[in-house]
C-alpha cells in the first residue's frame, strides 16, 4: 500500500471511484445472470402451468356449460333447432381453439402420452356433438337426442380433462418449489459475492482513506480558519463598530427582504427612525468621546426594548437609528415607541445644552401598515422620515405616528 501513499489526493479518489466502480459491475453482471434464471423460472412457473389450467378450464365450461344447456333447451323446445344448431358449432369450434392453444404450450416427453389420450377423446366427444348434428340437420328436431347419452359423454370427458388439470397443477406446485429453491440459492451466491466484495472495498477503503487523513485533516484547519475569518469580515461589513448595532448596508438588505415578505402574506410591518435630541450642542458641551459613550448606552436601551427575533435595530448615521418590526400592529408600534422614549430619558444622561429637558432625549417618526403588493417601499422611508420631523417640530422627546393608509 505504499504507492497509495504516493499519490496525490485527486488520484487517490480516482482509485477508491475506479474500484467501487469495479466492484458495482461485478455485482450488476451476478444480478442480470441470476434475474435471467428467475425469469424463466417464473415463465416455467406461470405460462407453462397457470394459463393451461385456465384453457382447460374453459373447454370444462363449454361441455358442461354450453352444449349441455343448448341441447337440453332445445330438447325442452325453449330454443329453436336452428339457433340450437348454430350454438353447438360455435361451442365446438370454442373447444378446438382452446384445445389448440392448450397444445402450443410447453410440454414435457412425460406428458405426451397422456395429452394425445385427452386429444383423442375429445375428438370422440366432438364427434358424437357432430353426430348429432347431422342428426338434427335431416330430422329438423332434438326430439330423439338421448339425454342419458349425452350425460355419460360429457362427464366421462369432464372427468378425462379434470385429471389433465389436477396434473397441471401438481406441474405448477413443483414448478413452484423448484422456483422458490432456485431462488434462494441465487439469493445465497449474490449475498456471499456481495459480502466478499464489499468486505474488499472496505478493506482497500481503510489504507486509502487513512492515506488521505492527514491531507484531510489540513484542509479543514485552513478552512475553519477561513471561515473564522470570513465570518469576521461578514460581521465587520453589517455591524456598526461603535455601538455593534446592525449598520446602514444591513438595513439596505433587511429591509428589501422584509418588505417582500410582509407583501406577500400581506402583514403588518412597522419602520421606526429615531434621532438623539441636540446631539450635536451634547457633543459641543461634552466632547466626543463622552458622545460615542451616550450612543452606546443608548444602543443598549434601544436593544432592551427591542428583544424579539423578528426586530430589527439599525445605526443608520451619526445620532440616527432606525427600527424595522414586522407583525406588529398600530397599537403595539404606538406603545413600544412611547417605551423607547421613556427608556432613553430614564438612562438620566446630564445634557446641558438641550432646550427641552436636562436629560438627554429622543424623538420618533413611526409608519406602521399592512403591505399591500403595489406600495412602494420607498414610501416607508420617506413617511418615517416626515413622522421624525414632525415629532421634532412639536417639541421633541416624543413619537409621532403616520396616521393615513398606506399608498
Amino acid at each position: 500500500m505504499k504507492f497509495i501513499e504516493a499519490l496525490k489526493l485527486r488520484s487517490k479518489l480516482l482509485f477508491l471511484f475506479i474500484l467501487v466502480t469495479i466492484g458495482l459491475i461485478t455485482i450488476a453482471v451476478i444480478g442480470t445472470i441470476n434475474i435471467n434464471k428467475m425469469k424463466k423460472n417464473i415463465d416455467s412457473l406461470y405460462f407453462g402451468s397457470l394459463v393451461p389450467i385456465t384453457e382447460l378450464n374453459e373447454i370444462i365450461q363449454v361441455y358442461d356449460g354450453e352444449l349441455t344447456s343448448t341441447v337440453f333447451r332445445a330438447k325442452a323446445k325453449e330454443l329453436s333447432s336452428e339457433d340450437a344448431y348454430i350454438k353447438i358449432q360455435n361451442s365446438l369450434k370454442n373447444i378446438d381453439r382452446f384445445w389448440k392453444n392448450y397444445e402450443g404450450h410447453f410440454k414435457r416427453d412425460g406428458e405426451l402420452d397422456y395429452v394425445s389420450y385427452v386429444a383423442d377423446e375429445i375428438k370422440k366427444t366432438n364427434d358424437y356433438f357432430n353426430l348429432m348434428l347431422e342428426h338434427v340437420e335431416n330430422e329438423q328436431n332434438f326430439e330423439q337426442i338421448s339425454l342419458s347419452s349425452l350425460e355419460k359423454k360429457t362427464l366421462s370427458i369432464h372427468d378425462t380433462v379434470k385429471k389433465l388439470i389436477t396434473y397441471e397443477t401438481e406441474v405448477a406446485q413443483y414448478e413452484r418449489k423448484k422456483f422458490l429453491y432456485t431462488y434462494d440459492s441465487m439469493i445465497r451466491e449474490v449475498g456471499i459475492v456481495l459480502l466478499i466484495v464489499i468486505f474488499g472495498v472496505l478493506i482497500i477503503s481503510y489504507y486509502v482513506f487513512k492515506s488521505i487523513q492527514n491531507d484531510q485533516t489540513e484542509l479543514e484547519s485552513a478552512h475553519k480558519k477561513i471561515k473564522k475569518v470570513n465570518k469576521k469580515l461578514e460581521e465587520a461589513s453589517y455591524t456598526d463598530s461603535l455601538t455593534n448595532l446592525h449598520n446602514r448596508r444591513y438595513f439596505n438588505l433587511v429591509f428589501d427582504k422584509e418588505v417582500k415578505r410582509a407583501k406577500r402574506s400581506k402583514s403588518y410591518l412597522t419602520f421606526m427612525m429615531l434621532d438623539i435630541d441636540f446631539f450635536k450642542q451634547y457633543n459641543d458641551n461634552y466632547g466626543h468621546i463622552e458622545g460615542d459613550n451616550t450612543l452606546k448606552k443608548v444602543s443598549e436601551a434601544l436593544n432592551s426594548v427591542l428583544n424579539r427575533p423578528s426586530d430589527y435595530v439599525f445605526r443608520l448615521g451619526g445620532e440616527e437609528f432606525g427600527v424595522l418590526m414586522s407583525d406588529t400592529d398600530q397599537q403595539n408600534s404606538a406603545n413600544i415607541a412611547q417605551k423607547i422614549c421613556d427608556s432613553i430619558i430614564g438612562l438620566r444622561i446630564e445634557h446641558k445644552g438641550s432646550k427641552i429637558n436636562d436629560y438627554v432625549t429622543i424623538s420618533v417618526g413611526v409608519i406602521c401598515c399592512k403591505i399591500s403588493p403595489t406600495l412602494n417601499e420607498e414610501h416607508i422611508i420617506t413617511h418615517a422620515d416626515d413622522m421624525l420631523y414632525k415629532a421634532k417640530k412639536s417639541g421633541r422627546d416624543r413619537y409621532v405616528m403616520y396616521e393615513q393608509e398606506c399608498s
